[in-house]
This record gives structure tokens, C-alpha cells and sequence, in this order.
């Protein structure tokens, strides 16, 4: 028996208004191009004629019970017989009759190839002000610049990808932002990704969307930063790494004057010593969140400045932890000492503080390395070259 090619695959949750000029659509398609397809409905718990008009039209149907976007269709791509899949909304916006640029690169073997509508065309009133103009188009840069994406349309519902390089991304998010997330893992895995034109009209519906603009704005918005562990930890923390280590070895010895007027003392320094112990433990979080995401296989290779990381032996951090923790003791005891020479009186902060400070950093950080070590000891995350 020859095998399925193509599942189109379609989500649905009470569409009765527009499902049958859908798959009737997606038959017309199948039938014209000779593919060996099938179309697959996920219902998601349809309470209109939905699942009547499906069975009337003699499609094969899922029932997802788990509700939301991302859960049908996560539920209908494992369900799919085809080799290739190509997703779409059932409201009658995308054109299913008009498939061979998805089909033609999944044949030339790319494994995802996203719809662009804004280079395709949207019809007048098929998006939102809000969406067409702000929304999409900062949601999509934002994609593009924490994942060196070249996707201009993250949010088309129009896409097809290869079955069994899709399944290996380990797609988990149930709302909207699955959208975002099987472009995001597509790109951090290396996927082989194609854009094509496609069209937008005015869906069909008589009623409101599932998508509501903020909610699903937001959940997309938060998925991609927090996916984006060089961006939320990585580079603010370097940032701040660089900025604490000028300001603390500039003071380490007194205040500098800038002017007649004004001059940076110890609570400068105290912010600069701060800003090394923020900034280095956001690099930890970083590098937490890269062997977090490969152990629970959302990526699928770690990259180099993690691979390093997570092979120096615990006990080298261990030690080095202590080692700065003993430094900052040290520090401590010799200002401890000299208050004792002055009878335990008042001290100028000018002179006194600034080895405090330095002391009370280097005990933290060393703290900080310590429970690192034994943090990534715990993962036991084991990282192949």
C-alpha cells in the first residue's frame, strides 16, 4: 500500500460555519495535485455541528480533550498518517486549494515551511489594526532577533512540516503560543525552514475568534524571552559583570572626583559589587536553563559556552567557591582587626568600607558558585560532543 504523503490537518472548535467549504476545499486540492493525502479534523470539543459536518464529508476525525490551539494540533500531528503535514485553520482565511509552494518544499526536504501572509496579501478586514501593524510585526522581530530567525510571518496559521522532524522538537505548549514555539525550537534545532506567500481573506465566521489579542499576545511574548536564555540572563548579566568589575576596581582604593562637585565613593561601589553578584548569577541561570531545556529534550544540542561549563568538575567549582568564600573571610577578619585596634570605635566609611564591600562580595560569589556546582551536579545532565 502506497504511503500517505499528506495530512491536512486542521484544528477545530464549533466551526459548522465555514468546516465544510474547508475540507471541501482540501479535497479539491488533494484531488487536481494527485496526492495520496488524507484530511484529519482535531476536534477540541466541538458543541455545534461540527463533528456531523465532518462525518458527512467522510474526513477522519480526533477528539482532543485537552483543550486549547496547541493541544489539537500537537494531538492531530501525532495522529497523522501523512509523511508531510500541512496545518491551517478551518474559518475559511486560508486558501486550501492553494498548496503546491508548501508541498514543493517539503518535497525539496525542508522540514517546516511557514506561510507568509503580509508577503502573500491579506484581504481588507482579515486582521486587526492591532495585529497586522503592531502585534505581529514586533512579536515576529522580536523572534527573528533572539533566534537569528529569518521568518517574517512567526504567527501564519498556514504551515507545513515533515512529520517525523516536527515530533522530535517535543511540541508541549497548549494555547496559541504554539505557534511560536514550533518555530523557536525549529531554529534553536536547525531545522531546515522555508517561508512561501500565502494569502489571507476574511474569515468566514459568525461570531468572535478563539485569539484573544492580549492574553495570547502575552503567553507569545513570554514564551520567546523566556526561550531566549542569552537574551533574559546571559548578555544582561555579562553586562552587568563588566559595568560592577570597572566600578569596584576603580574604588577598591577610595573615591574618584569627577568634578569640584561630584565624586564616586563607597555607595557606588556598593551598587558595582551588587551588579557582579546579580550578573554572575544570571550567567548560572543561563547556563541552568540550557542544560534544564536539553535534558528535557527542548533542544536537541547545547552550545559551546554551555558544553564548557557543564564539564568542569564540581569539585574544581566546589573548591574555587571556597577559595573565595576564605578570601572574603580573610578580608573580613584584617577589618575586623583594625576596628579592634581603634577600640571598637568610629570608622571613616572612606577608608574602611571599601574592603568590606570587596569582602562581602567575594563570600557571596563564592556561596553563589558553591550551590551551582551542586546544582548541575544534581541535574546529572550528561552532555555529548
Amino acid at each position: 500500500m502506497k504511503q500517505i504523503e499528506l495530512t491536512i490537518l486542521m484544528p477545530c472548535l464549533n466551526e459548522e460555519k465555514t468546516l465544510e467549504t474547508c475540507i471541501k476545499k482540501a479535497f479539491s486540492y488533494l484531488k487536481s495535485s494527485k496526492i495520496k493525502g488524507e484530511i484529519l479534523i482535531a476536534d477540541n470539543g466541538s458543541t455545534d455541528n461540527s463533528l456531523k459536518i465532518a462525518k458527512k464529508n467522510k474526513v477522519r476525525i480526533i477528539n482532543v480533550t485537552e483543550k486549547g490551539y496547541g493541544s489539537a494540533l500537537i494531538h492531530g500531528i501525532k495522529a497523522a498518517n501523512g509523511k508531510f503535514i500541512i496545518m491551517g485553520d478551518c474559518d475559511d482565511s486560508y486558501d486550501f486549494t492553494n498548496l503546491d509552494e508548501f508541498v514543493n518544499k517539503l518535497r525539496e526536504g525542508y522540514d517546516l515551511v511557514m506561510g507568509d501572509r503580509f508577503k502573500g496579501g491579506i484581504e481588507k478586514g482579515a486582521m486587526s489594526f492591532s495585529h497586522r501593524y503592531i502585534g505581529n510585526p514586533i512579536l515576529s522581530f522580536l523572534g527573528r532577533l533572539f533566534y537569528h530567525s529569518k521568518i517574517k510571518d512567526f504567527h501564519c496559521g498556514l504551515r507545513g512540516f515533515n512529520k517525523e522532524k516536527i515530533l522530535t522538537l517535543n511540541l508541549q505548549c497548549p494555547g496559541m503560543e504554539f505557534a511560536s514555539e514550533m518555530v523557536v525550537k525549529a531554529e534553536i534545532n536547525n531545522l531546515k525552514i522555508a517561508q512561501v506567500p500565502t494569502t489571507l481573506k476574511k474569515d468566514g465566521r459568525d461570531r468572535k475568534p478563539h485569539l484573544n489579542t492580549f492574553r495570547d499576545g502575552f503567553r507569545h511574548l513570554k514564551f520567546l524571552i523566556i526561550n531566549a536564555p542569552k537574551w533574559l540572563f546571559l548578555l544582561p548579566g555579562l553586562i552587568l559583570i563588566l559595568l560592577g568589575l570597572l566600578g569596584t576596581a576603580l574604588l577598591v582604593n577610595g573615591h574618584i572626583n569627577l568634578t569640584d562637585s561630584y565624586s564616586l565613593g563607597i555607595n557606588t561601589m556598593l551598587y558595582s559589587s551588587s551588579f557582579i553578584i546579580i550578573g554572575i548569577l544570571l550567567c548560572m541561570f543561563f547556563v541552568l536553563d540550557k542544560l534544564y531545556s536539553y535534558n528535557m529534550k527542548l533542544i536537541l544540542k547545547l552550545d559551546n559556552f554551555t558544553k564548557t561549563m557543564s564539564k568542569i568538575k564540581t569539585y574544581k567549582l566546589v573548591l574555587l567557591g571556597i577559595l573565595l568564600l576564605l578570601i572574603g573571610l580573610i578580608l573580613s577578619i584584617i577589618s575586623l582587626v583594625k576596628w579592634h585596634n581603634l577600640n571598637f570605635g568610629n570608622l571613616n566609611p572612606n577608608t574602611f568600607m571599601p574592603q568590606v564591600i570587596l569582602a562581602n562580595c567575594l563570600m557571596v560569589i563564592g556561596m553563589e558558585i558553591i550551590f551551582f556546582a551542586v546544582l548541575v551536579n544534581i541535574m546529572k545532565i550528561k552532555v555529548g560532543v
